[in-house]
């Protein structure tokens, strides 16, 4: 349970736990098969959907004895409404509704015993199609529905608008991926909610956003989700305003947070400006813009662009890997480069394994 953050891994990530290391490079691949089962290619009449199905998509993107059985796949609408004339425009374009990811539960008797529970898995890939860059562009805040604020002056809880329209838009054709999830782990918690329970939602970039969005809206909607509901994120960007941090802290939710310094994609969107008076229980990673006049900040709020960061941060970096050939802005972002210096880092001071 440790290794899920029941205690916001103290002592676990500097040097970096060879246990936790493991589990995290685990939930990793869950997301590249996610990737390595998309479909890519413009040109083709599926692209957009899953290439592999479901009962065999973990074994044909390379995990063979994962010990998960996938139960339902899962897809993404963009709220974006493109004009009528845009309806015969290319597939990469006006793909408005896409496969993103799955849900899988663990059904191997010794993994169970290992991890001392059954675990479900969410894994949702990045950005892929156009309407999604466009929401990604989205980055003013937006209040969560039903999340009202309980202090006097507080704005309340607000995450970036274009991940929430990800997560709650959906069609006549294809329902909302917020739906999906909420339906899928309502069913599996009345199948198995007698036995001990955890949650791990992991995701890339867009998707380890949506991974935060999802943990949250599943302890704050469902009645009987389980204690342990954990986020492994890489390469994430910033999801929601200092309330939303306080409000996943409050409930509950264990957010790791793998960064890698020189990715850009982790430093936006908005800015992030620390209260003097707030306390981080277990984020020390919290981006300060000290000494800021309190009108600056201010109209800072106004603009509807301060973050805050959430969870506990594994940071890592590109250079500090001898073994990335070259230092590109692309290079940094992408998951695999993600995967290869979680599996190198040892510690800050001697951040890459020499045996490698």
């Amino acid at each position: 349970m440790e290794y899920q953050g029941v205690r916001n891994w103290d002592g676990l990530l500097d040097p970096l736990d060879d246990n936790l290391r493991r589990e995290i490079l685990r939930y990793g691949q869950f997301v590249e098969a996610t990737y390595k089962s998309f479909d890519f290619d413009p040109s083709s009449p599926s692209y957009g959907t899953c290439m592999f199905p479901r009962r065999s998509l973990l074994e044909r993107a390379g995990l063979p004895e994962t010990g998960y059985r996938l139960t339902r796949n899962l897809r993404v609408t963009s709220g974006i409404r493109l004009p009528r004339w845009m309806e015969r425009a290319p597939n990469w374009v006006a793909t408005q509704s896409s496969w993103i990811g799955y849900v899988a539960v663990c059904q191997d008797k010794g993994e169970i015993s290992r991890l001392g529970r059954r675990d479900v898995v969410i894994a949702y890939r990045g950005t892929t199609t156009c309407l999604e860059w466009l929401e990604n562009l989205r980055a003013t805040l937006t209040h969560l529905p039903g999340a009202g604020s309980d202090d006097v002056g507080s704005c309340g809880p607000m995450v970036e608008s274009g991940f929430l329209s990800l997560y709650t838009s959906g069609t006549a054709g294809s329902p909302s991926l917020q739906h999906m999830v909420r339906q899928e782990i309502s069913r599996l918690i009345q199948s198995y909610g007698d036995e001990p329970l955890s949650l791990t939602i992991t995701g890339h970039s867009l998707g380890a956003a949506l991974a935060t969005l999802t943990a949250y809206d599943i302890k704050t909607t469902l009645e009987r989700a389980p204690e342990l509901v954990t986020v492994i994120s890489f390469g994430g960007p910033r999801v929601g305003n200092l309330r939303f941090r306080q409000l996943l802290e409050k409930q509950g939710t264990k957010v790791l947070r793998i960064v890698n310094s020189e990715d850009l994609i982790t430093k936006l969107p908005g800015f992030v400006i620390n209260d003097s008076n707030d306390d981080v229980p277990y984020n020390h990673s919290i981006h300060v813009a000290a000494g800021l006049p309190s009108w600056i900040q201010k109209r800072v709020e106004e603009t509807q662009l301060m973050y805050a960061e959430v969870g506990r941060e594994l940071r890592l970096s590109s250079r500090d890997s001898p073994y990335l050939s070259g230092f590109n802005v692309a290079t940094c972002h992408e998951l695999k480069t993600y995967l290869h210096l979680v599996d190198s880092f040892v510690s800050s001071a001697c951040p890459v394994k020499a045996n490698l």
